[in-house]
């Protein structure tokens, strides 16, 4: 049966606590199977026997709400598109893998809006467009990065994300098979 991974967002972060082996508990309940988490921060590795699609990651979303009351989404991934995260990633051949960061959407992306704040801003990272994802290498920091409320105050992305460190990635891809 084909793995995939649902990467969480608003998950252990601004309140939202979950406890992993209550959300693996949940999701088995629900008829995942082979489930496993990776890192805390909402990485779920599972087996499905459908390819997946709007409707999976909506379910997946739907557990955490109805369980938990935690308002999340799921970006689900196979393996090759988790790959490809690392793969496509303008800059992980030359970023430090801490601060390159893939971030899934929920929707594709608009690459005319993107492309348009990515060519005026004038921040210090690095940004590149995907198709379900973009690219960002936080040179100086997550912390420190003015990125996120500029592309919030320009409503770039109009849809649910979340972001992995090429670190986070590779662990990911280590424990699938």
């Amino acid at each position: 049966m084909p793995q995939y991974v649902a990467l969480l967002g608003s998950i252990n972060v601004g309140g939202n606590r979950l406890k992993m082996d209550e959300l693996r508990a949940a999701l088995e309940d629900e008829g995942f199977e082979k489930v496993q988490t990776v890192v805390a921060s909402g990485n779920v590795l599972f087996e499905h026997d459908k390819a997946p699609d709007a409707a999976l990651a909506q379910r997946i979303g739907d557990v955490i709400e109805d369980r938990f009351g935690i308002n999340s989404f799921a970006a689900v991934r196979s393996k090759a598109e988790l790959q490809a995260a690392i793969g496509d990633n303008p800059f992980a051949k030359d970023g430090e893998h801490k601060y390159v960061h893939t971030i899934f959407l929920s929707e594709p992306l608009d690459r005319g809006s993107f492309e348009a704040f990515a060519r005026t801003y004038e921040g210090p990272e690095r940004l590149a467009a995907g198709m379900r994802e973009y690219y960002v290498d936080y040179a100086e920091g997550v912390a420190r990065s003015k990125l996120d409320p500029a592309m919030t105050k320009a409503k770039v992305i109009k849809c649910r994300a979340t972001a992995r460190n090429l670190r986070s990635i590779a662990r990911m891809l280590e424990k699938m098979d």
